[in-house]
């Protein structure tokens, strides 16, 4: 059965937004939790996003605290009497000592234990880093805790957004990257399939 105080899909609206492009300086670099900052391309996005956001009807916005994400809601905050509030669950996954080091260097001291962070969500962690599991977690808690009416605009990251969608849709984690938007698009969140899952 469903929960009686579970938000109904009619109620409200989640839209998933992905921050912009980051600096190419950290193209092929594990940045993960690091607060590092968009690139000209990226802002070009923000700019095009917090246009698109600013006209929906929004209620409530979030973002996880980090520069990539953070320029964005100021940018929405900006064109709207919105004001944002920081959510540290919708923060990209926490790699560790990983963090800011090339993926090539990573999977070099690895080898393919680095497809384990998909395959073994529970239990692989980067060192002094997170599970995929424990993101999913967090990002869900934070679902959990959402008001129950209303637009609500979230400005996260490649991770949370995917482990959220497919944590309520109930996909194993192995199909979770594909349910990455590129940076500086959105996606709106089902709900249907959210309490669907419940049900089950």
């Amino acid at each position: 059965m469903v929960d009686p105080a579970t938000p109904q899909a009619s109620c409200r609206r989640i839209v998933l937004v992905r921050h912009g492009s980051v600096a190419e300086c950290y193209h092929g670099v594990c940045y993960g939790r690091s607060d590092v900052e968009l690139s000209e391309e990226g802002r070009r996005q923000s700019i095009a996003l917090a246009e698109e956001l600013a006209a929906m009807p929004l209620t409530h916005l979030f973002h996880s605290g980090l520069r990539r994400a953070t320029t964005l809601a100021e940018m929405v905050a900006g064109r709207t009497s919105i004001v944002p509030s920081v959510a540290p669950a919708l923060a990209e996954i926490n790699f560790g000592d990983w963090e800011l080091r090339t993926w090539q260097s990573v999977f070099e001291e690895v080898g393919d234990a680095l497809a384990d962070l998909i395959h073994a969500p529970e239990s692989f962690r980067p060192p002094a880093g997170e599970t995929v599991f424990e993101l999913r977690d967090r990002v869900l808690d934070w679902h959990r805790r959402l008001p129950r009416e209303g637009c609500i605009v979230a400005i996260a990251h490649g991770g949370p957004i995917a482990a959220l969608r497919g944590a309520l849709a109930r996909l194993p984690a192995s199909q979770w990257p594909g349910l990455v938007p590129a940076t500086g698009q959105w996606v709106e969140l089902d709900e249907t399939n959210a309490l669907r899952g419940l049900e089950s």
